[in-house]
């Protein structure tokens, strides 16, 4: 009797072996067709890295309409730029055949390959954003992924511990923090956080909100996680053109001020990495080197513009956003801008094969993204 019952619990746990397999399997199959190097990539963010979350809210922040997506095979999607997105190329490099799907628009077994949470004028506060109207904000977003994973235990039988397994292998990216500062701490007629808080303690108020947010993934089942700096936004044209008479001059009051949460977003993953949240590998994207980098080096990347937008209205093409059936530049591959805020696919494509595999860690902290893809 005893060995029966040792004989049936081994078929069973062999039964679970076999379904979590085929699970992961069909998880694989659903979006990279095998090749993709882990089996899901979830997206968190704002406008760079939307890929049509927006597209159904009353909102300014929109990008479904041409000239946006000129360059992307179905047209305007709701991409703030001509192509590809940053995670647009990042998935490509990590295998996936077709593009992480957005969460408004998807549904069914297509949720394991990943989705893609992030909404244009987003950010880690809730208010962030509202002066645009409608927007998805990180907690929104999380809770978000929370329901999926809910949605996802139907397909693991609701066996919790292979769901955990399939979501630890699984990339989640998370790109806020620009919003709060151009659509919040700076904007002094909108908000009123500027006169609540000085540049350090506003930056601690953000990692504070972000590392809940990010702890609430992690209790959900992330483990392989990206987090992405804030880039040199004092220096894009919306800023450059807010300067009349000054030729290239970046804001450097908005640059420093989001130094300092960058500062501090890294001390989070080292704090993340070395027993704070236990079993997970974070890795920090310094998205501000990168476009410094890529700004100072632009000719080597094959860049000619490096202060005009792509497409837009005024000085720098950057005094207004990329107009609905505006005339576009023509050569786009050599714009490192898209329009005010955005940089173009080619840019994209540049910063996300950095971030994958440079060896060295000026670019990403402690490893590259295809080291963590193969953890």
């Amino acid at each position: 009797m005893h060995d029966q019952m040792n004989m049936g619990s081994l078929m069973k746990q062999f039964g679970l072996w076999v379904l979590a397999a085929s699970l992961l399997w069909l998880a694989a199959k659903g979006y990279s067709q095998f090749t993709s190097q882990v089996p899901g990539f979830f997206i968190f963010g704002d406008s760079l890295v939307d890929n049509g979350n927006n597209n159904g809210l009353v909102t300014l922040a929109r990008a479904n309409y041409r000239p946006y997506g000129i360059d992307f095979p179905q047209g305007a999607s709701g991409r703030f730029t001509n192509g590809r997105t940053f995670v647009d190329a990042l998935a490509q490099l990590l295998g996936f055949r077709n593009n992480i799907p957005p969460f408004a628009r998807t549904r069914g077994r297509a949720i394991l390959s990943g989705l893609n949470f992030a909404s244009g004028a987003a950010g880690i506060r809730d208010e962030t954003g509202n002066n645009l109207g409608d927007h998805i904000s990180m907690n929104q977003q999380v809770n978000n992924f929370g329901n999926v994973v809910q949605q996802m235990r139907r397909y693991f039988r609701g066996d919790d511990n292979y769901l955990a397994t399939y979501l630890s292998k699984c990339i989640f990216y998370s790109g806020l923090g620009s919003n709060d500062y151009l659509n919040n701490y700076f904007m002094r007629d909108f908000y009123n956080t500027g006169s609540q808080f000085t540049p350090q303690a506003y930056a601690n108020s953000l990692i504070h909100d972000y590392t809940n947010q990010l702890t609430a993934l992690y209790n959900l089942g992330a483990r392989k996680v990206i987090v992405t700096a804030v880039g040199q936004v004092g220096c894009i044209p919306y800023q450059l053109a807010r300067y009349n008479g000054t030729k290239n001059r970046c804001n450097e009051d908005i640059n420093s001020a989001i130094m300092l949460f960058n500062s501090g977003l890294r001390k989070l993953v080292d704090r993340f990495n070395n027993g704070g949240l236990q079993g997970s590998q974070f890795v920090y994207l310094d998205s501000y080197q990168a476009t410094k980098d890529l700004i100072l080096n632009a000719q080597s990347y094959g860049f000619e513009v490096i202060d005009k937008g792509c497409c837009g209205v005024g000085r720098n093409n950057g005094q207004v956003t990329c107009l609905p059936l505006q005339q576009a530049c023509r050569d786009r591959s050599t714009y490192i801008f898209w329009d005010a805020f955005h940089p173009t696919e080619a840019a994209n494509i540049v910063t996300a094969r950095l971030a994958y595999s440079e060896r060295a860690p000026t670019y990403t902290y402690p490893i590259n993204i295809q080291q963590l893809a193969s953890l």
